[in-house]
This record gives structure tokens, sequence and C-alpha cells, in this order.
């Protein structure tokens, strides 16, 4: 086999055809050309593996039963503008030639394939896309720096977020990335992955906490035919899915002991086996981690593997919960607003004063997730101006509910407005949580801050303005 000159060899192949005897020539074909072959028998399947990021390069059919190559080839572009996708056919005409061309293909050859220029033609169609890949990759960075922002928000704590996802993304560093539930962690994750040079390739998710003890071998590291009951075929796994790209692995402190110590093992060597599988399968990934909890923390009380913290905690990203970015809360809700009258094609017209001062002081538990979820069901409801009455905010945390008991209700609203009472409410709960948090940490702060995923500028500040004793002494 003749090396490839334009680092093109093991790069993913797709055979989209109908006939499978052909599909099985293509394969052997693509093969022994260095390539990695996958196969989809209709159209369906192969736009599922499209959507996935799995090929690189596209050999598609012109003429399949359902679903012709032509449709495939018109949808596979709207997922990925820059795949190139080769046509192929036994129908040599003129006609297809010119629609394939014209609905974007990279190429066209006729049956019986010339497997010389078939190979030739897939090494070119990769070249240039990766070239391409990376003349675009400074607009891309900038694109996708403004897309963040978009997306979360124009905060001084977004533009620091920018900055470390810009200096850690053209990295190989394993990175935590740690936040609230709802807070934008698999958002950031994306955005490391798509600055890095990785970009490529896939970025595989792995929800820690659904895989079963019992099943995650096979689940992250593939299994053999006939290897357990129930494996009537050979799988890959997610360390396989993820080859020269990254894998993220969401709310790791899910994952149960017993297999952390099977995932550091695979980390440190570089190396695993598929279940039942007697061939070593080198690994190449990089590793996103996500988490709603202090690592350290988990550590210390034994129910994270300290081998594997250390391991992974090269750098650390943490996302402040959205009541520490007022200045987020309302662009993010008028974006949302925005967002949902144009899909419910209604004309809601903005947020009334008294509507805006509760969402703007609302302490948001459930962070972005909810406030979107809080907006969508307030325009569903409204047809003029977001008020208080259309905002469903679910039950407040447990401190701000006992201040807002029915013994207390009347001293708490008396005399004040909307506004003055969330703040006031907010600011009590605030400064329990930041009392009982010192008290556990023994005063220290920095562990306090790190605990509670915030600034130590920022605990030094409420410890001053709400007057929190941390010792018994200041008293």
């Amino acid at each position: 086999m003749d090396r490839d000159q334009n680092g093109a060899e093991g790069a993913r192949v797709l055979i989209v055809d109908d006939e499978k005897d052909f599909c099985d020539i293509l394969f052997r074909v693509v093969k022994r050309g260095g390539f990695t072959a996958l196969v989809a028998h209709d159209g369906e399947m192969a736009l599922e593996m499209i959507k996935l990021g799995l090929p690189e390069v596209v050999l598609l059919d012109v003429r399949m039963p359902g679903m012709d190559g032509i449709e495939v080839l018109k949808r596979a572009r709207k997922i990925d503008s820059r795949l190139p996708v080769i046509m192929i056919t036994a129908y040599s005409g003129v006609h297809d030639a010119v629609e394939a061309i014209k609905k974007g293909a990279y190429d066209y050859l006729p049956k019986p394939l010339d497997n010389n220029a078939l190979i030739e033609r897939i090494r070119s169609a990769i070249a240039e896309r990766r070239i391409l890949s990376g003349n675009s990759h400074r607009k891309e960075s900038d694109l996708t720096r403004g897309r963040i922002k978009k997306l979360m928000g124009p905060s001084a704590s977004v533009d620091r977020l920018v900055s470390e996802i810009t200096l850690v993304s053209g990295s190989n560093f394993s990175v935590v990335i740690q936040g609230e539930t709802g807070s934008g962690k698999e958002l950031v994750a994306q955005a490391i992955h798509r600055f890095s040079p990785r970009s490529d390739r896939l970025m595989v998710p792995v929800d820690c906490g659904a895989i079963p003890e019992t099943l995650f071998e096979s689940e992250v590291f593939g299994h053999e035919k006939g290897s357990f009951t129930g494996a009537i075929s050979s799988r890959m796994g997610k360390f396989e899915l993820a080859q020269g790209g990254t894998l993220f692995l969401d709310e790791i402190t899910n994952m149960p002991l017993s297999c952390q110590s099977k995932l550091l093992r695979a980390i440190q060597e570089k190396t695993f086996y598929r279940v039942g599988g007697r061939q070593c399968v080198h690994m190449d990934v990089r590793l996103i981690i996500a988490t709603n909890k202090e690592l350290n923390t988990e550590v210390a009380l034994e129910r994270f593997s300290r081998d594997l913290f250390y391991r992974l905690s090269e750098f650390t990203v943490v996302i402040p919960p959205l009541r520490e970015r007022k200045e987020d809360i309302v662009y993010l809700a008028q974006r949302f607003l925005n967002e949902t009258n144009e899909e419910l094609n209604k004309d809601v017209k903005g947020f009334s004063d008294s509507g805006l001062e509760l969402i703007r002081n609302y302490p948001w538990p459930g962070n972005v997730r909810q406030l979107k979820s809080a907006i969508r069901r307030a325009v569903l409801q409204s047809w003029d101006w977001v008020g208080p009455e259309n905002l469903v905010l679910g039950s407040m945390p447990e401190a701000m509910s006992n201040d807002l008991s029915v013994g207390k209700r009347e001293e708490v609203w008396n005399g004040l407005s909307l506004r003055e009472i969330v703040q006031k409410a907010t600011a009590d709960v605030e400064s329990k949580i930041l009392a009982k948090v010192l008290r556990k940490t023994g005063g220290n702060k920095a562990k306090a801050a790190r605990l509670l995923q915030i600034d130590y500028k920022t605990i030094h500040t409420k410890i001053k303005q709400y007057g929190i004793k941390l010792y018994p002494e200041e008293e």
C-alpha cells in the first residue's frame, strides 16, 4: 500500500449504496487505500452517521430506493457544508452529473470504477477539506468567540470564560468544567473542542450517571460478539468513536469508584481492550470533564479517586452561576423571549418593569436552563408584556421560603416594593449559605469560595457586605 502523502491515512470514508455486494467491494478498496471504511445501505442511515460527524468523505450512489442520492446529498450539505461527497452511479448521464454538481457534490464517478482514480479522489477531497478547515481556523475562532457571547451573555464573567477557552483549547490538556446544573457546561465543552486542532473529529459525550456499573466497560471500551449474553454483534465503545477527537465525560462524580479505576488505567496506559477482545486498542483522545460538584471536596470525602482527580485536572474552568451574572440574566431573558416569539409566531413586546425586576433579582437555582423554561412559558401565556403574573419560577430555595413563610410575610412585605422584597430575600439566603459554608470550612475563605464556585474576591466582598463573623471572638 502506498503511504498517504496528504496525511489522510485512517480518515473515515462512508460508503452509501443499497447494493450490499458493491458495498463489500468498495469496502475492501477503501481499506486497501489506507482509510477507515464505514457503510450505510440507505439514505436515512447515512444522514444519521453524518449528523454524528463520523465521515470525512462520502461515496454516495445516485440511484437508491426510497431517498435517492441527490436528496441525501442535499440534506448532507445542510448538516455539514464542507463535507465532500463523491457521487457514484451506473448511469453516467450528463443530467445526473450536472444535478449532482449543482447540489454541491465534490465529484462524480461512473461505474465501473477505476479503483486507483477513486482513491486519488478520496485523498484529494480529504486534503482540500483539511486545508479549508485550517485556513478558516482564525475566522472560525472569531465566530466561535462571538457565538459563545451570543449564547451566554455580554458580562465580564463570560469574557473571562472566552479567554480561558481560547487559552486552553489549542493544547491537549484535560479540562475540568465546574458549574451548577444548567449553567452551560456542555456549551463550554463544545466551544473548547471547536477551537481545538481536533475539531475535524468527533466530540463524543458520555453521561456518567446513566451507565450502570455492570455495563460501563462495554459502553466505554466496546465489546466483541459473543463476549456476554446479548452481545449479538461487535460494538465500538465511546473511546473508539472519539478516536482522534474529544471524549466529554459529563457529571463524572456520578461514576462509581470501580469504574473510575478502570478509566484511570486506560487513560494512563493510553490503551484498552474491548470486552472479550484480545487486540489492544491504542487511544488518542482529549478529555473534557464536567461536574456540578467540587472535585477536591469529593476526593476528601472519598467519593472520587484521588489519582483520577490528579490525572484529569490539568486545567479547570469555573462557570459562575447565573445569579452572579446580572447583566447576562436580562440579556438572556430578552433573547429567549425573541426566540419564543418567532417559534410561536407571537409579538410579545417585552417585559414590564416589575417583570424585569423579578427576573433580574430572582436567584435562578436552575441557572440558564430554568430561565429559558420560565421565559418560554411566560411568552406562551402573554399577549402584550410579560409581567410577574406570567412568570412561574417554581419553588424558592429553602432559606428563602423560610423567610417568606406565613409568620413573616407581613413583616417582609410591609411597605416594600417587589424589587425590595426579592433583593432582601436573596440577600438573606446568600448570607445564611455563606455563614454555613464558612463554618464548615473553619473560616477558610479560599476553600469556601471553591465550594460555592465563586471568585475569592466575591466571597471577601460578601462577607463584608453581610457582616458575617468568621470566628466566635469576632462577635
